[in-house]
């Protein structure tokens, strides 16, 4: 069984798989593969002189994205989108006339896909998929340590969420039973980080170690402290204070009105008075 690594990488950056080598003998040839089905992306064949890249194959989502280190047989992949994301395989052969040695190696590559969202909102986390099949097994992980915290098992009819094991999902966690989209309620920043969506098919879990994966690098905005000077307040709350504003500008202009009449009748009284005398 071949060694197998995990590595991760954000949406549109680039990654080198590293061969191990430093120098490719003349009676050794690499093969990088990938996918579920090992498809042929890349080799070099020193016996034979040959140094190729097969970027148009798996519908061409690798197309100008492969370069192969033609002395180390290192493969980069460049401008990684979400597509790149599974199995890689490097396959290491060396023979002569005594000897026949292969070694294979695993990479298995996550590509985040960063999404922001603000606090107190509810973010669905989507799967991409239409429906869930008869043998279909998903997981839904969050951190760095993985934990489950979602799960379809449609052969064992078992869907669950695990809300309580890290009590900051309590609650907020929604699983839809169609399509394995997951939505977190009411999001808080301690729900910021990384989540992985494992897909595989139950039937195969004995048979294989590949799975399908995606990956997301959640970020969370906190809300803004509120002051004493910055009050939200509701429609209702708002209409009352607008009323009150009204109603006080009014009573400025009686009390000053009345001021004023009150001023104007002191003065004639007092020039009637001055009048009679």
């Amino acid at each position: 069984m071949a060694s197998m690594t995990s590595v991760s990488v954000k949406d549109g950056e680039s990654l080198s798989l590293n061969s191990g080598l430093t120098e490719i003998k003349n009676n050794s040839f690499i093969k990088w593969m990938f996918g579920n089905e090992t498809n042929l992306i890349s080799e070099i064949n020193k016996r034979a002189d040959r140094i190729a890249v097969y970027d148009d194959v798996l519908d061409g989502r690798f197309r100008d994205r492969l370069k192969l280190d033609n002395q180390t047989g290192s493969l980069t992949i460049i401008n990684i989108r979400p597509e790149h994301a599974g199995d890689y395989e490097r396959w290491i052969t060396t023979e002569d006339e005594n000897s026949y040695s292969s070694v294979r190696y695993k990479f298995f590559l996550a590509v985040f896909v960063e999404i922001s969202v603000n606090e107190g909102e509810s973010l669905t986390v989507d799967s991409d998929l239409t429906e869930i099949k008869d043998y279909d097994w998903i997981r839904w992980m969050f951190g760095d340590e993985n934990i489950l915290i979602a799960e379809i098992n449609v052969q064992a009819d078992r869907i669950t969420v695990y809300d309580d094991y890290l009590g900051r999902f309590r609650d907020r966690l929604k699983l839809d039973n169609q399509t394995g989209s997951l939505t977190i309620t009411d999001i808080t920043t301690e729900h910021a980080g990384d989540y992985k969506l494992l897909t595989r098919s139950s039937r195969e879990i004995w048979l294989s170690e590949s799975f399908s994966i995606k990956a997301f690098r959640v970020s969370v905005s906190a809300r803004p402290p509120v002051s004493d000077s910055v009050h939200c307040c509701g429609p209702t709350e708002a209409v009352i204070r607008l009323v009150l504003s009204a109603l006080v500008g009014v009573a400025t202009v009686i009390i000053l009105v009345y001021d004023i009449r009150s001023r104007r009748a002191e003065r004639d009284q007092a020039h009637i008075h001055k009048s009679e005398t």
